[in-house]
C-alpha cells in the first residue's frame, strides 16, 4: 500500500468496525446496526412536530410578513368559537329623527369596537373631500363651540358628528382648555392623520353658538348634502357677523342687571337706581381697560370698584341697608356663572384637566372681584362708613316684586350674553321659575339655601334641556341666564365685608357658604340636564358605561 492510499478517508463500514485504538465511550459498539443518515444531520427542536403525528397541508408561507397578515395555522372552518360575555352583545341602534348631541354622545361614550359604521351623507364628489380640510372644518368648528363657552364633551361630540357625516370614522377628537385636536386612521395599517387648533380668544356670544349648531345639523342631516365648500363659506359667515346687540345696549343691560339684583336682596327704587349707575360706570370702566389691552383680572378688579364705592357713599349717609343692597347688586353683574357652570359640568362629565383649568379661570376673576371689593370697603370703613354685615338677615318678602325683578334679571343676562331675541323670552320665563321654586322651598319651607338652590337650578337645567331639545339647539341660552337670579352675590359681599372689619373667620365662613351655593348652582343644572337625558334617551347600547370605581387606589 502506497503512502498516497494510506491517506484517503475511511469507508462507513471501516468507520462502524471495532477498532482497538478508539477508546472512547460515545463510539458504537460492534454488531450495532444504526440506520444510515443523508447528508447534513436534520436540525431538531423541541417545537418539531413529532413523525408520528399528522397534520394539515398549510399554504406557503408569503415571501414578507405583516403584523396584521393572518398567522399561517388560521383556518376559518377550524376557528375556535368566539367569546361571548355573560351579559350578551348589545345591539345598538340610534334612532336618526334624534338630536346630532345625543347620537353622537352616545356613540363617543361607548367602546370603539361597538360603535356603528357611519353612513356618508355628504360625500358627494368622487372620492369624497380631502381629509385633511375635514380636519381643518372640524376644528375650527369645535374653536368656535370652545370660545363661545361650550362643555367639552358636547365639543367633541360636534367634531364627531363632522367627521362623520363626511364618511370619517375611524376619528377621535381631544378637547382640552385651549388646545383641540383631532386624529383620522384610514385603517389599521394607514398611517393616522393628526391636526390641531389653539384657541387663544374667547368671546360670549350665544347668537354664533347658535349658528354653529345649526351648520352642525344640516351637515348631519341626511337630507342637506352640504358639501364641503359650502360648510366653509356658512362658517366664514359666522365668523363676519356682528353681534346682534350695540355697545350701549350691553352697557345698559348690565345696570338693570344689577338693578334687579339689588331688588331681589331688599332694596327699594332708589336702590335700583344706584345699583344701575354702579354698574353701568363698573362696565364702561372695563371696557376702557378692555381698549387699552389689560387682562381680564384687572377688568373685573376695575368693574367692581364703583358699586362698592356708591354702597360705601350710601353707609356714609346713613340710609341703612341700602348701601349693603348696592353692593350686592354690583356683584350680580361681575360673578362669572357661566365659567362656573361650564367648569363643574367638564370635572362631572370626566374631562377634569379642562375642568380644573375653567375653574382656576373662575378663581382668578373672583379674586379680581374680591381685590376691587375689599379696596373700597377697606377704605370706607377707615373714613367712618358703618356697613352692617348683618343687614343679610333682613330682607323683605315681596314675591310679586321678587318675581319680576328675577325675570328682568335673566332677560338683561340673555342681552350681555348675546342671545338671539327668540331665546330671549324662553330664558326669561326660566329665571322666574327659578325663583319661585328657590322662594317657595327657602322662605315658605324653610329649607336650606344650599338645597333650595340646586333643586332650582335642576329645574332650570331640566327645562333647558328640553327647550334645546326642541329647537335642536345647545343648551346653554336657556341655562345660563336663568340661573343669573340664583347666584350668590350676597353671601360673597358679605364675606367681603367680614374681612375688611378684620372678622376672618365670620367672612371665610360667608365665603364657603357662597362657595357651596355656586357649586349647587353647577351640579343642579348638570343634573337637570342628565334627567331629561335618562328620561328621553335615544335608542343606544344600553344604558351609560360609567367609570369603574377605584375605591382609593
Amino acid at each position: 500500500m502506497t503512502q498516497a492510499e494510506d491517506k484517503k478517508p475511511r469507508s462507513d463500514e471501516a468507520r462502524t468496525t471495532y477498532d482497538p485504538e478508539i477508546t472512547s465511550e460515545f463510539a458504537i459498539p460492534a454488531g450495532l446496526e444504526v440506520s444510515r443518515g443523508g447528508g447534513e444531520p436534520e436540525t431538531t427542536s423541541e417545537f418539531a412536530v413529532p413523525s408520528g403525528l399528522q397534520t394539515r397541508q398549510q399554504p406557503a408561507a408569503e415571501a414578507e410578513g405583516s403584523a396584521f397578515s393572518l398567522p399561517s395555522t388560521y383556518s376559518a372552518q377550524d376557528a375556535p368559537p368566539a367569546f361571548t360575555p355573560a351579559t350578551g352583545i348589545p345591539a345598538v341602534s340610534l334612532i336618526k329623527d334624534a338630536p346630532w348631541q345625543d347620537r353622537m354622545r352616545t356613540m363617543l361614550r361607548m367602546p370603539v369596537t361597538e360603535r356603528p359604521a357611519p353612513e356618508p351623507v355628504q360625500r358627494a364628489e368622487e372620492g369624497g373631500p380631502a381629509i385633511p380640510r375635514v380636519l381643518d372644518l372640524t376644528l375650527r368648528i369645535g374653536e368656535l363651540l370652545l370660545a363661545g363657552g361650550e362643555g367639552a364633551e358636547d365639543v367633541e361630540a360636534a367634531m364627531f358628528a363632522v367627521c362623520r357625516s363626511y364618511g370619517l370614522d375611524r376619528c377621535e377628537p381631544t378637547v382640552t382648555f385651549t388646545l383641540l385636536s383631532i386624529s383620522h386612521q384610514p385603517s389599521l395599517v394607514d398611517d393616522p392623520v393628526t391636526a390641531s387648533r389653539t384657541v387663544r380668544r374667547r368671546g360670549t356670544d350665544y347668537t354664533r353658538l347658535a349658528a354653529v349648531f345649526r351648520l352642525v345639523d344640516d351637515l348631519t342631516d341626511p337630507e342637506a348634502h352640504v358639501s364641503l365648500e359650502e360648510a366653509y363659506r356658512r362658517l366664514a359667515e359666522i365668523r363676519r357677523n356682528r353681534h346682534p346687540y350695540p355697545g350701549w345696549a350691553l352697557t345698559l343691560a348690565s345696570g338693570l342687571l344689577a338693578g334687579s339684583a339689588s331688588v331681589l336682596v331688599g332694596g327699594d327704587v332708589l336702590v335700583f337706581v344706584a345699583a344701575a349707575l354702579g354698574a353701568m360706570l363698573g362696565d364702561r370702566l372695563a371696557w376702557l381697560c378692555a381698549g387699552r389691552g389689560l387682562p381680564e383680572f384687572y377688568q373685573f378688579t376695575v368693574a367692581a370698584m364703583p358699586p362698592a364705592a356708591i354702597g360705601v357713599a350710601f353707609a356714609l349717609a346713613h340710609v341703612g341697608v341700602a348701601g349693603s343692597a348696592v353692593v350686592t347688586g354690583g356683584l350680580f353683574a361681575l360673578l362669572p356663572g357661566r365659567a362656573l357652570v361650564a367648569g363643574v359640568q367638564d370635572g362631572l362629565t370626566g374631562f377634569y384637566i379642562t375642568a380644573s383649568a375653567r375653574l382656576l379661570e373662575v378663581m382668578y376673576f373672583f379674586v379680581g372681584i374680591v381685590t376691587g371689593v375689599l379696596i373700597v370697603l377697606y377704605f370706607g370703613v377707615k373714613v367712618g362708613g358703618q356697613l352692617n354685615p348683618d343687614a343679610a338677615l333682613i330682607v323683605s318678602q315681596r314675591p310679586v316684586v321678587q318675581i319680576v325683578a328675577s325675570m328682568l334679571l335673566s332677560l338683561t343676562f340673555a342681552v350681555l350674553l348675546q342671545q338671539e331675541r327668540s331665546t330671549v323670552v324662553w330664558v326669561t320665563l326660566n329665571g322666574g321659575v327659578a325663583w319661585s321654586v328657590y322662594g317657595a322651598m327657602h322662605v315658605a319651607g324653610r329649607i336650606s339655601p344650599v338645597a333650595s338652590t340646586a333643586v332650582a337650578a335642576g329645574l332650570v337645567g331640566l327645562f333647558g334641556q328640553l327647550l334645546s331639545r326642541y329647537r335642536f339647539a345647545s343648551a346653554l341660552p336657556y341655562t345660563t341666564a336663568a340661573i343669573g337670579p340664583l347666584l350668590p352675590g350676597s353671601a360673597t359681599y358679605f364675606g367681603l365685608l367680614n374681612m375688611a372689619q378684620n372678622q376672618v373667620d365670620k367672612g371665610l365662613v360667608s365665603l364657603a357658604n357662597a362657595a357651596s351655593l355656586a357649586m349647587a348652582i353647577a351640579i343642579g343644572v348638570n343634573l337637570g340636564s342628565e334627567i331629561s337625558r335618562l328620561t328621553l334617551r335615544i335608542g343606544s347600547a344600553g344604558k351609560r358605561r360609567a367609570a369603574k370605581r377605584t375605591r382609593g387606589f
